[in-house]
């Protein structure tokens, strides 16, 4: 069970940094749309919302990876049943996904 609540841990900080960096960029594009100037940088609204939201889907993807070789090696010694933190992980690393596409292909 610790290594279900150490994903659900990574799965709520993943959510955190994708719902935060969605954020970002529709704070910044209803700015934009009110008139309010942009200023150029290096790293913009959209370039820091795509940042985040990818660091979120990139850290749950790893955390899922090693949560399921955990739970193999586990099963080697004990009987480990099927983990719903791993479907939870998938459906919000999915969910992740769509969100960094939709901010990629709106310009």
């Amino acid at each position: 069970m610790a290594h279900d609540r150490t994903l659900m841990a990574w799965v709520r900080t993943a959510t955190a940094l994708i719902s935060f960096g969605f954020t970002i960029y529709k704070f910044f594009q209803y700015m934009q749309e009110q008139g309010v100037p942009r200023r150029h940088a290096l790293l913009g609204p959209r370039e820091y919302a795509l940042l985040m939201i990818g660091i979120g889907v990139f850290a749950l993807i790893l955390a899922t990876i090693q949560h399921r070789r955990d739970l193999r090696e586990l099963r080697k010694h004990f009987a480990v049943p099927y983990s719903l933190a791993t479907v939870v992980a998938g459906l919000i690393g999915f969910l992740g996904l769509i969100t960094f596409l939709a901010v990629v292909f709106r310009q």
